[in-house]
């Protein structure tokens, strides 16, 4: 019924507009006594069989939201009833801000992708605890970045104050320094400045009286000499694992009009690339820590593919737009027929 009937109605209008009637719509129909119950009667795969224990965490599937998504923490609870097994909110920055100037966000329907150039749109990082203080029984992960306006020589104090007022209130930290939509964020992303970011980072989890799996989002513009640079910096550093991977820059391949937006590139055309980069990192790595798979997962072959190359887990951001709900059923129930 999605891509029959409701896709074709949302994919007249804005992407970014659409994004917010439908978190609306969403939060109206979940406050009708029932509905809630009836996403999860129709999505939700409850089987004890999906559960994936990965850094000392249980997931009770390992299908998982993507960040951008939620970003300020609005709505976890609801779209969890869609069968996400975890929801991962942000990127949070310290301090809110508008993002980047409209129009930003472009569906290219040819490509099944869309292009974004958000810029970390966000409410700040503690307007977020707030709505996480609420939260009993979702599976959150803290996406976190710097702001805007902060410069590169001073982005680790960013990632320090959402760290530590997010400590509380989430499952696992996500250090995003590969989104292209902010001014030389990918910088950090080289050897010495994201070692010492990590490192900074793991110093204040290791202080706490209990730790939690801080993980690093990287680029699928990234060449093998920097993913084995990726490797040694989470060997060294210790961090709990890798999420693989971010949106590209490439345009290859792309039918689209709307393909010479600039912006971060997400979708169909970025299933294989990901896929690559999570076979790299596992086998060079000799599966020594856990990836998260995220990228152009469409169908339960593209996850089912990103789990056999050494993925753990999988997000999903485009296809659950593309493909819809039922994607996050598909893909639990092909994981079940795969382990018979």
């Amino acid at each position: 019924m999605y891509k029959l009937l409701i896709r074709p109605i949302l994919f007249q209008f804005d992407p970014e507009k659409v994004h917010y009637f439908t978190f609306s719509l969403i939060r109206f129909l979940s406050k009708i006594p029932g509905f809630s119950s009836l996403f999860k009667s129709l999505y939700l795969v409850n089987d004890k069989r999906l559960e994936t224990e990965v850094f000392g965490l249980k997931f009770p599937n390992p299908v998982g939201l993507a960040a951008g998504f939620d970003k300020n923490a609005v709505l976890y609870k609801e779209l969890s009833n869609f069968g996400f097994g975890f929801i991962e909110i942000g990127t949070l920055t310290p301090v809110g801000q508008e993002g980047n100037p409209k129009k930003r966000l472009f569906r290219l329907k040819e490509d099944s992708a869309i292009i974004n150039r958000m810029g970390f749109n966000n409410a700040g990082v503690q307007e977020a605890v707030e709505r996480l203080k609420k939260n009993k029984s979702v599976l959150i992960g803290g996406n976190i970045g710097k702001n805007k306006l902060t410069p590169n020589e001073n982005a680790t104090q960013d990632y320090e104050i959402c760290f530590e007022a997010l400590f509380d209130y989430v499952d696992y930290f996500v250090v995003n320094v590969s989104s292209p939509n902010t001014p030389n964020l990918r910088e950090l992303q080289d050897k010495k400045p994201l070692t010492e970011l990590l490192q900074t980072l793991q110093n204040k989890n290791l202080a706490k009286p209990k730790q939690k799996p801080i993980l690093l989002k990287i680029a699928p513009d990234l060449t093998d000499s920097q993913l084995l640079d990726i490797i040694d910096i989470v060997n060294e550093t210790k961090i709990a694992g890798v999420i693989a991977t971010n949106t590209t820059l490439s345009r290859e391949g792309l039918q689209s009009q709307n393909k010479t937006e600039m912006g971060g590139l997400s979708g169909k055309p970025l299933t294989n690339r990901s896929t690559e980069v999570i076979r790299f990192l596992s086998e060079k790595s000799n599966k020594s820590f856990p990836i998260i798979g995220v990228g152009g997962i469409h169908s339960a072959q593209d996850a089912i593919e990103k789990l056999e190359a050494g993925a753990s887990l999988i997000q999903l951001y485009t296809g659950f737009i593309y493909e819809g709900p039922s994607l996050v059923k598909e893909i639990n129930k092909a994981i079940l027929k795969n382990l018979k």
